[in-house]
């Protein structure tokens, strides 16, 4: 076992939901599986009491979620006295993402970058995603988390975070739109779509509705920012395309229902962007490595 296997079991012990889990410690959910299975037999003994709707703790895994704690702590302090000798990075760092991005992917990093770098302060903004890649190009922030789009800038660099699938969502509300996609076939150049305005996600859904072949969508609103998309839907306006991680995340997600059978969407590489110019300072440098780890 090593110290990021701690740090997901200790995750994991706490979400007690392995799709979280795994998006949070970007990692795919077989290579999660497999950890876990591997602890279990170099322990043993079962961690985790398993079945399609939850995930519990055994009495193993309750000694193992503290063995874990303690060791992923005696290692932070070990590398804080080390790192004490050296001299530590001061300064500040403005990063931009999406208000899910700033719960689902980026407090792993923070967490990890803070305890390295204590002295150095971090402005987070938020925002609408479509819009992250022009807050680098700009200068106004030194990383950005995006989705990588189809058409990247050389002079820009990109860590890679996690694959995020997206998906066609409905409302569960009885509605217009709920009654439209619940005919056999769909008419889709009937149903109102709900879209972001432009970016990356935008342009897989065109390439989706192109391969319907149904001609124009008939778009009822274009907004900034997936929470606003799902909201809108949730409400019953229309129909959109959102990425699975803000859905599950939503406080509406009860309100919304996902289309199946719908062909095939193209999934996106979430990941941290800023200038390949840049990447030999020492600040862009340690908040990168906090990345990688």
């Amino acid at each position: 076992m090593d110290i990021k296997s701690l740090h997901i079991f200790v995750h994991l012990s706490q979400s007690l939901h392995f799709s979280k889990t795994a998006q949070a410690m970007n990692v795919s959910p077989s290579t999660l599986s497999r950890l876990i299975q591997r602890l279990e037999e170099e322990l043993g003994a079962n961690l985790l009491i398993r079945d399609n709707r939850s995930v519990l703790l055994t009495e193993a895994g309750l000694a193992f979620k503290q063995f874990a704690a303690q060791q992923i702590e005696q290692w932070d302090l070990l590398k804080h006295s080390i790192s004490q000798g050296a001299n530590e990075l001061e300064g500040e760092i403005n990063l931009y993402c999406s208000v899910t991005a700033a719960y689902s992917h980026l407090p792993p990093i923070l967490d990890r970058f803070r305890r390295n770098h204590p002295n150095v302060e971090i402005k987070l903004t938020t925002g609408d995603s479509a819009v992250a890649m022009e807050q680098i190009m700009q200068h106004q922030v030194d990383f950005a988390i995006i989705a990588y789009p189809d058409n990247f800038p050389a002079r820009l660099h990109f860590s890679h975070l996690a694959e995020i699938p997206l998906s066609i969502i409905a409302p569960t509300t009885p509605c217009a739109a709920n009654q439209l996609v619940k005919k056999t076939p769909i008419d889709w150049k009937s149903v109102p779509f709900i879209l972001p305005e432009h970016g990356a996600i935008r342009s897989r859904f065109d390439t989706w509705f192109r391969s319907l072949k149904s001609g124009k969508p008939h778009i009822y609103a274009k907004v900034a920012g997936h929470e606003a998309l799902l909201s809108m839907v949730a409400l019953g306006c229309g129909v959109g395309i959102a990425p699975d991680v803000v859905i599950e995340n939503s406080p509406v997600r009860d309100r919304v229902q996902t289309l199946s059978s719908i062909g095939e969407l193209a999934s996106f590489n979430l990941g941290v962007c800023c200038y390949k110019t840049r990447l030999e300072e020492p600040l862009i440098g340690a908040f990168l490595n906090c990345v990688d780890e």
